[in-house]
C-alpha cells in the first residue's frame, strides 16, 4: 500500500473519532504527538537503525525500547521504560535526568558520558566498550545520587 493513501486512512479515522494514527506512523513522518495516550506505548517500541531523530517529551514505553543504530541524538525528558532500554551502539552522548528503566540498561559501544541525577535502574547495566568503564562503581552510584539507584550488576 502506498504512503500517501496509508496517510489519508489514518486521517479518515483520527477525523471520525475511531483511532489515532499509530505512534511509530507519526515519528516516521513527522506527524505531531497531540495527544495524550499517544505517549504511552502499552508494548515495546523498535526504533533499530530507523531515521526517526526525536522522541516525545514524557514518552512511556512499557515493554522494551530499542534505539540501536538508530539515528536519534538524544532521549526525551520524563522517558520511563517498564522493561529494557537497548541502547547498543548509539551515538547519543547523555541520558535525561530521571530516566527510569524498570529492568536492564544496555549502553555497550554507546557514545555515553556520565550517569544523570535520579537514573533508576532495576536490573543490571552495562557498560562494556564505554567510557563509563573509567569510573568505579561507586563513583557511577555517587554520579545519580540522590535519587536514582542501579539495583543490579555494572557490567564492564
Amino acid at each position: 500500500m502506498k504512503k500517501e493513501t496509508l496517510k489519508k486512512i489514518f486521517e479518515f479515522l483520527e477525523e471520525n473519532g475511531e483511532h489515532n494514527a499509530p505512534l511509530m506512523w507519526k515519528l516516521q513522518n513527522n506527524i505531531p504527538i497531540t495527544e495524550k495516550d499517544d505517549l504511552i506505548v502499552k508494548g515495546g517500541l523498535s526504533l533499530w537503525d530507523t531515521d526517526i531523530t526525536s522522541l516525545p517529551k514524557g514518552l512511556e514505553v512499557r515493554s522494551n525500547l530499542v534505539v540501536v543504530y538508530s539515528k536519534l541524538t538524544s532521549l526525551p525528558e520524563g522517558l520511563k521504560v517498564g522493561d529494557s532500554l537497548n541502547m547498543v551502539d548509539t551515538k547519543i552522548k547523555s541520558l535525561p535526568e530521571g530516566l527510569v528503566v524498570n529492568r536492564d540498561l544496555y549502553l555497550r559501544g554507546s557514545e555515553i558520558q556520565s550517569l544523570p541525577k535520579g537514573l533508576k535502574v532495576g536490573g543490571f547495566i552495562d557498560l562494556r566498550d564505554t567510557k563509563l568503564t573509567e569510573y568505579t562503581d561507586d563513583d557511577l552510584r555517587k554520579m545519580i545520587e540522590p535519587d536514582g539507584y542501579i539495583r543490579g550488576k555494572i557490567v564492564r
